[in-house]
């Protein structure tokens, strides 16, 4: 049996929802970072220093874990190096392996050869806007995307099942390769597996790409 660590942010409820849905042959165990907010000032920013995410992570390690991810989505506005580091730091203070949320999803793309993207996120616009600019500097194109406008991370696990289906049927109007719904505290995992075939295109939820993270360990 194997035992796994993720870090999540403190005010997620969803990843542990399904965690216990979940069936298998691995233990999972969580540790928290603290996380109220997303948003792109300095305050907000300051909420997933790398000192702070990795003392939080190595405590997974007193647990004897065989892999670590981490299940925030920050990369995906911080830039893909947030957790590259991240990931390297963390091998080299601890010998563990570590993976994250948003190369899962990235990797996941680039298994269906999805270039042109939708995207579903909770945040506010200068957030979502940024996330369509990192992710272009990747290579992608963000042929639609849908956001509720949000900075409480707590509001975000708070999204009706309605708002984040209706999301979804929005940006599948421009007929992306895949749609992600980009945010780990938003409940889409179900609509994810529910609405492929109405919408025509894969859809990757980032709260299942976290725990099927793991399955890269």
């Amino acid at each position: 049996m194997k035992r796994f660590g993720l870090l999540i942010p403190s005010s997620n409820v969803v990843l542990e929802a399904l965690i216990q849905k979940a069936k298998g042959d691995t233990i999972i165990h969580v540790a928290r970072l603290g996380v109220l907010d997303v948003k792109l000032d300095e305050t907000s920013r300051a909420q997933f220093e790398l000192e702070s995410q990795l003392g939080a992570a190595k405590l997974l390690c007193d647990a004897k874990v065989d892999a670590v991810v981490w299940g925030g989505t920050s990369a995906s506005w911080l830039g893909i190096i947030h957790d590259l580091r991240f990931i390297d730091q963390m091998y080299q203070k601890t010998g563990v392996p570590t993976g994250s949320c948003v190369l899962e999803i990235n990797r996941q793309l680039d298994a269906l050869g999805a270039r042109r993207l939708g995207m579903v996120m909770p945040y506010t616009a200068d957030v979502a806007d940024q996330i369509k600019r990192n992710y272009e500097s990747l290579g992608y194109e963000i042929v639609n995307l849908a956001y509720e406008g949000g900075d409480q991370s707590n509001d975000f696990a708070s999204m009706p099942q309605e708002t984040i289906a209706q999301m979804i049927r929005n940006v599948a109007v421009a007929q992306p390769d895949a749609i992600v719904i980009m945010c780990t505290n938003v409940a889409g995992s179900a609509l994810a597996l529910a609405m492929q075939e109405e919408v025509g295109c894969p859809i990757i939820d980032s709260a299942a790409a976290a725990l099927e993270a793991f399955a890269q360990f």
